[in-house]
C-alpha cells in the first residue's frame, strides 16, 4: 500500500542537477497509523483505514474515544480509507512512514482547493465579456441564458455566477523530487490544491505507478564513441 495522509506546509522551489530552477510543494506526510480494517466476510470488500495527526481527548466524542481505546490506539485527527489488493495484508498498529516514497516516484495528490465564495462568470469561467467602453452598457454581465418563447426556461448546465472553490482536487502524476525521512518531509514538484496546513491524501500514481525513468543520453554516448574511435584508428599513409 502507497497511501498517506499528510498536510501542506507550502511551495518553494530548488535548483535541480541541470541548473533549472523548480517549482515544488513541501508536505507533511505522515506517520500514519492501520486504525481498522475491512474484510471481505465481513464488508464484502478488503480495505484499511489509516489515521494522522493528534487529537485531543477533551475535542473527541464518547464514540471516537471508545473505538481507539478498544484497539489500544492513540486519538486520531483524521481518518481515510484505503482499498487493498488480494496479496496485500495489514494489521491494526501497523505504522507507515514518508519512506515508502522515494525520488522519481509519481504521485496523486487529492486536497481541498481554497474557497473563492461567490464569483462571477468572467472569473468562474473566464468569459470574455463585453467591450469595455463607456456605452457598451455590457461590460462582466451574464448575457442571454435562453429564449422566452421556447423552450421558456434555462438549459440546465449553464456556465453562470455561483460558489468558486472549496472543492476536492486530485492532481495527477506529480513527481517526487525529495524524500526526508526524518522530518516527514515529501517534495514533489508543481502545485498542490489547498492552502497552508490543508489535509491532503498522497497515494502513487495510477496511471503511472512505474514512476520517471531513466534518461539515457543516447546522441552523446554515440558521439563519445565516435570520438574514440577516430582516436584510436590509425592515421593514414
Amino acid at each position: 500500500m502507497y497511501a498517506l495522509l499528510g498536510k501542506k506546509i507550502g511551495m518553494t522551489q530548488i535548483i535541480n542537477a541541470e541548473g533549472h530552477r523548480v517549482p515544488c510543494t513541501a508536505l507533511e506526510a505522515g506517520p500514519c497509523v492501520v486504525t481498522d480494517t475491512r474484510t471481505l466476510d465481513k464488508h464484502g470488500y478488503r480495505a484499511v483505514q489509516i489515521g494522522f495527526g493528534e487529537l485531543k481527548e477533551k475535542h473527541a466524542n464518547k464514540a471516537i474515544k471508545q473505538n481507539f481505546t478498544k484497539k489500544k490506539l492513540a486519538l486520531k485527527k483524521y481518518v481515510h480509507e484505503v482499498r487493498l489488493t488480494a496479496e496485500e495484508k495489514f494489521e491494526v498498529g501497523q505504522e507507515f512512514k514518508v519512506d515508502i516514497f522515494k525520488a522519481g516516484d509519481l504521485v496523486d495528490v487529492q486536497g481541498t482547493s481554497i474557497g473563492k465564495g461567490f464569483a462571477g462568470g468572467m472569473k468562474r469561467w473566464n468569459w470574455r465579456g463585453g467591450p469595455g467602453s463607456h456605452g457598451s452598457m455590457f461590460h462582466r454581465r451574464i448575457g442571454s441564458v435562453g429564449a422566452s418563447s421556447f423552450p421558456s426556461r434555462t438549459w440546465p448546465g449553464h456556465h453562470m455566477p455561483g460558489h468558486m472553490g472549496d472543492a476536492k482536487i486530485t492532481v495527477q502524476n506529480l513527481e517526487v523530487l525529495k524524500v526526508d525521512a526524518g522530518n516527514n518531509l515529501l517534495v514533489v514538484k508543481g502545485s498542490v490544491p489547498g492552502g497552508s496546513d490543508a489535509l491532503v491524501y498522497i497515494r502513487k500514481s495510477l496511471k503511472r505507478p512505474e514512476g520517471i525513468k531513466a534518461k539515457v543520453e543516447t546522441k552523446k554516448i554515440e558521439k563519445k564513441k565516435d570520438a574514440v574511435k577516430k582516436k584510436e584508428a590509425p592515421a593514414k599513409k
